[in-house]
């Protein structure tokens, strides 16, 4: 049961949201308040979010009830005019001190004239042991099923010295990870004066702060510059963890999804990275049943999962966004959508277990997470620990698996 004073923050969505639900934490701390930070990225994010605030209310009735992120910031009226809700802040000011002390219902402003960065989020993630540092948000592009630009606004980066500077923070408040988000991660630096790319930010990082484990959030493999693929592939700070944006595995549909790379580019990614770092985890966004998908194209997806052995996939039925493009084509029934999305969610699955299986035997460093009996290995496989402290890294011999989490054992 949530307390009865204080802040209450729930985070809906992605890893981006997670960085900002923290600094909220902190322009919040001393408020009797209930904060949900909300998602759109699919219909479903959308009802996930109506059903918090529900929840919220019904466990904190006395509270200030504050709806903030993107689903806010797409329909702020829509969530303004739900009874259980005081007060709407949109992406727009999430992050903005004085948008927490106005009492104005709906503060939101047009996110596409955003042009600055985040203030530089938190200096600590309490109680946590992975910290996440925005260090890019918005997105230039135009994928057709996305309505993620809406709610984000245009692309713009944080400089890197003031990334260099808050993992510094993170690493003296006892972090030993770090995570890199963005809403279009490998697009960091395109706004910014001298143009750095994401691998001179993940090399300065190395270079100026003492972090033991560099991880990066959804990168799209259309652009992963040079020296980023060197560090990724070559540096043992930085953890042997691909998570790419491919969201399909058919030429036609990645065409009409308006991507920018295609099938063979991104199987010939992943033979890249597992030649240089043959230990690196493959993770991938998928789409399934995605409009004018048919019975091949969606069997060119399944395919990809074996052709760029994905261990980590995130799969979405495709969920039709108001305004966008592919909302106006013809769509796939939902449940052959549905019936699709987990025929590569078994797939997944079945790739996920044969690579914990293939670990069994071998040692790996676990960054130990609360309350001290889990973790998760350098390819990011979930461990079970005896107990340990709660943030050291510990060298374990994987033993055996147990529903898809592997046993480790400290040496």
């Amino acid at each position: 049961m949530p307390s009865s004073v204080g802040p209450t923050i729930i985070t809906l969505g992605c890893r981006l949201n997670i960085a900002e639900s923290d600094a909220i934490r902190a322009l919040v701390v001393d408020r009797d308040v209930t904060v949900v930070n909300s998602c759109a990225v699919t219909n479903d994010a959308v009802a996930a979010t109506r059903r918090a605030i529900r929840r919220a209310r019904r466990d904190r009735p006395a509270a200030e009830l504050i709806v903030t992120g993107c689903a806010a910031q797409i329909d702020p009226a829509h969530f303004a005019a739900m009874p259980e809700v005081d007060r709407v802040i949109g992406n727009s000011d999430k992050l903005n001190p004085v948008a927490w002390r106005s009492t104005d219902p709906i503060v939101v402003r047009d996110i596409a004239r955003v042009l600055d960065t985040a203030p530089q989020l938190a200096g600590g993630f309490e109680g946590q042991t992975r910290a996440f540092v925005e260090v890019q948000n918005g997105c230039d592009h135009a994928c057709t099923f996305c309505a993620i630009p809406a709610g984000r606004g245009p692309s713009r980066s944080a400089t890197i010295d003031g990334v260099v500077a808050q993992v510094a923070a993170l690493v003296a408040a006892g972090h030993a990870e770090v995570v890199l988000t963005g809403v279009d991660l490998s697009s960091y630096g395109d706004d910014l004066s001298d143009a750095p790319k994401l691998g001179d930010l993940v090399a300065a990082i190395l270079a100026r702060t003492a972090l033991r484990r560099l991880r990066l959030s959804s990168l799209d493999p259309a652009v992963i510059d040079a020296k980023l693929f060197e560090l990724l592939t070559s540096e043992p700070r930085v953890m042997p963890h691909a998570h790419l944006s491919f969201q399909a595995g058919d030429d036609m549909v990645l065409k009409r999804m308006r991507r920018r790379h295609s099938r063979a580019d991104a199987v010939a990614l992943v033979d890249r990275l597992k030649t240089a770092r043959p230990d690196i985890a493959i993770g991938a966004d998928l789409i399934a049943g995605f409009p004018t998908e048919d019975d091949a194209m969606a069997t060119n997806t399944l395919a990809l999962i074996n052709d760029c052995d994905i261990v980590h996939a995130h799969v979405f039925p495709y969920s039709p966004r108001a305004r966008t493009p592919a909302a106006r084509m013809p769509q796939v029934p939902p449940p052959v959508a549905k019936a699709r999305a987990q025929a590569l969610r078994a797939a997944a699955e079945r790739r996920h277990r044969d690579w914990l299986r293939a670990q069994i035997g071998t040692t790996a460093e676990i960054l130990v997470e609360r309350p001290g009996t889990r973790g998760h290995s350098p390819g990011f496989a979930d461990v079970s620990l005896p107990p340990c402290p709660p943030g050291s890294i510990v060298t374990a011999r994987l033993t055996q698996i147990e529903g898809n989490q592997l046993i480790g054992m400290p040496l």
